[in-house]
């Protein structure tokens, strides 16, 4: 689930084909978009997302509808599909804000730095970034969303991550593995459900017959960090208890303040919109700070006492603006303090400037070209589970969104996984392997800018460590390979 969006309108909506644009025509604008992108980061490094990049996902947007326009594709068309991929991400855009603001008013209150207080105490470098992939797979399976998993419980294991001493593209990395786990099987989740309808298979077969590669790949995951966490350097540990006394100094901690998370959790559970549920988080924030931390909200404005006036201040300061919380712990000082909503502009940036480029990408017919050039190609059965890997990926990046990246090659395969004998599990589930987990690794599409931007750390950091979103497509080629669990159409029962 990537959002507050459902992802229906993408079931719905019709695959622009053109066959006048040959596969070099279309692959154009991907070319020289990778170019680009490679040099500007080459020469701006981690401030690329600052804007140049932006501005590059714009002129691929530029390249991409010159072919077009010499392959007579109605300058309204490809405006119509840009504005459809905007409309797309509207709620994305809405909840970035809103988990901005969450996460100001989850600082103030001290729900925040109780998380990361009580997680210093129980978990050490050992065995912590194990314990982050199976914290946020347990999260993400009970709300259906990663996204709410990196906004809630994602952000304070950074926090205890970095207190701890653990690199910041570890935790992100263990954080993004466990909640795509989640996403990926959780009947919650709308990538779950949008997979098999465009495979046209049903939505509990298609998540039992997820389990047959999801579960090796969480497995492998898990060792793998364990192995990692065995070979930290584990000098994080020598100051906790400097950094324990430092929290307890600047904020009021108690157990109560745990009602908060548990609460917004419980709303997703409960299928609440995730929109509503980090509103009613954010507001719920704000009173908790007004009763648990008076000082800390005076303190925002420069009031010495809490009144009405400042209090009012201090937390529309939080929600909007950056704010720091001081303390006597420069290593404090770092965690304690969230940019707001103002702080998300620059993801909403980004995502905007993405669906320029792959809705004028998917208005010529590019997509779809580049579809069918991959099914082409498709001789056998383990091909044709390749071509859509492929096909997923290659979307992933030039349509930067996920749910393109699903049902582009859902509607453009379904077809010839039948035509094989193939049930259509085999499609949905290879196209959550391909298509769901591996958004999150592209800096530019829509999943990798949110987690970057709600997690403080960049894609590039994160996306070796993110080991479950990497290895799922793997896992799914190696099955297909040796003929593992593949499932066949037969007339009356289901064999494998």
């Amino acid at each position: 689930m990537k959002g507050p969006q459902s992802g229906k309108h993408r079931e719905n909506q019709g695959v622009i084909e053109n066959n006048e644009l040959s596969i070099w025509e279309a692959l154009i604008p991907v070319f020289v978009l990778v170019a680009m992108l490679a040099y500007n980061v080459y020469v701006f490094g981690d401030d690329a997302l600052s804007g140049s990049n932006q501005f590059i996902l714009l002129l691929g947007g530029a390249v991409a509808a010159i072919v077009g326009l010499l392959n007579k594709v109605p300058y309204k068309q490809m405006l119509a599909e840009v504005a459809e991929n905007v409309k797309s991400t509207t709620g994305a855009l809405l909840i970035l804000l809103m988990v901005g603001a969450l996460a100001g008013t989850w600082l103030i209150s001290g729900i925040i730095p109780a998380m990361i207080y009580y997680g210093l105490q129980v978990l050490n470098p050992t065995i912590f970034l194990g314990a982050c992939v199976f914290i946020c797979a347990i999260i993400s399976v009970a709300t259906g969303s990663s996204w709410t998993t990196s906004a809630t419980v994602g952000i304070a294991l950074i926090g205890i991550g970095n207190a701890l001493g653990i690199s910041l593209g570890m935790t992100a990395g263990a954080v993004l593995s466990g909640a795509y786990f989640g996403d990926k099987l959780s009947p919650l989740s709308d990538t779950t459900n949008l997979a098999p309808a465009m495979a046209g298979g049903e939505l509990f077969d298609h998540i039992q017959y997820m389990l047959y590669t999801t579960v090796p790949t969480i497995t492998v995951t898990l060792i793998a960090f364990i192995i990692i966490g065995l070979n930290l350097d584990t000098s994080g540990t020598a100051d906790i208890e400097s950094l324990l006394t430092s929290i307890e100094a600047t904020f009021t901690i108690n157990g109560w303040l745990f009602i908060v998370p548990a609460f917004v959790i419980f709303l997703i559970v409960k299928k609440t919109p995730p929109l509503a549920a980090l509103l009613i988080g954010t507001l719920l924030g704000g009173v908790f700070a007004l009763i648990f931390q008076p000082d800390v909200v005076a303190g925002i404005t420069g009031a010495k006492t809490l009144s009405f006036q400042s209090g009012y201040r201090g937390i529309l300061e939080a929600i909007t603006v950056e704010t720091s919380i001081p303390t006597d712990n420069p290593v404090l000082n770092d965690l304690f303090s969230a940019r707001g909503m103002s702080g998300m502009l620059g993801t909403i940036w980004l995502i905007v400037c993405a669906m320029v480029f792959g809705g004028i990408m998917e208005g010529i017919g590019a997509l779809a070209r580049i579809t069918k050039s991959l099914l082409v190609m498709a001789k056998t059965t383990f091909g044709l589970f390749a071509s859509t890997v492929g096909s997923c990926l290659a979307l992933n990046v030039t349509a930067s969104d996920q749910y393109l990246a699903i049902v582009v090659p859902g509607k453009m395969f379904s077809k010839a996984y039948e035509d094989r004998g193939l049930a259509p599990e085999n499609l949905s589930r290879t196209l959550e392997d391909s298509g769901t987990v591996t958004s999150v690794l592209i800096p530019w599409n829509t999943c990798g800018a949110y987690h970057s931007g709600v997690l403080g750390v960049p894609t590039m950091d994160y996306a070796l460590f993110a080991i479950f979103n990497w290895l799922s497509p793997m896992m799914t080629l190696l099955f297909a390979a040796f003929h593992i669990k593949i499932k066949m159409l037969t007339s009356k029962t289901t064999s494998y």
